[in-house]
């Protein structure tokens, strides 16, 4: 399988991803696959819906570079007792070139479990946490420019209309799916991990 990063507004970026429910050997091409696609466009984290499956699974490593840093795979992450707050600047490999101050929860608890069944439970800080809350919010249909108050959004709404156009230009084209199609092939994946 071959993995590419979807742009907004591909539907299934506002889809909420359902748990998965088992593991095999494709779920885990998938993940070592995100991690590839996360490093080469230069990211620290990668929700499966920004590669088209509406899996809840996403990879980070806060460092950005293979080799270096934490590396993780989440499935089926769960976010609870959010702390304190903080503002920092956001992007996303999904809206490229885009850019805003976001505030987050500063402190946060992480359940899951990784690639093996093992549970994970850990209390996040710092810029980890927020890489993780970004992915959740992936996994949950929303983006960090949901998190914006409408001053910060007008800012921002000539490049997402760039990536609109571009994206209906792709679609009029053949090289992006229609929308019917991409649910249709959402629901295909969601009846094979749930």
């Amino acid at each position: 399988m071959s993995l590419r990063i979807v742009h907004y507004p591909h539907p299934i970026l506002r889809h909420q991803s359902k748990a998965i429910r088992r593991v095999d050997g494709e779920l885990k091409s998938v993940a070592a696959e995100m991690l590839d696609l996360m490093y080469e466009y230069e990211g620290v984290g990668l929700a499966a819906n920004q590669v088209n499956l509406p899996l809840r699974i996403f990879v980070a490593n806060p460092s950005g570079t293979r080799g270096d840093g934490e590396e993780l795979v989440v499935l089926n992450p769960e976010l609870q007792l959010p702390k304190g707050s903080e503002i920092d600047r956001e992007g996303c490999l999904s809206l490229p070139g885009l850019f805003a101050e976001v505030r987050r929860a500063k402190q946060i608890y992480l359940s899951g479990y990784d690639l093996q069944g093992n549970s994970i439970e850990r209390q996040l800080d710092g810029f980890l946490a927020r890489i993780v809350q970004h992915e959740v919010d992936h996994l949950n249909g929303k983006f960090f420019f949901d998190r914006l108050t409408d001053e910060q959004l007008r800012d921002l709404e000539s490049g997402m209309d760039e990536l609109v156009s571009e994206y209906r230009s792709q679609q009029l084209s053949g090289i992006a799916v229609s929308d019917e199609l991409a649910v249709q092939d959402l629901i295909a994946w969601e009846s094979r991990y749930s």
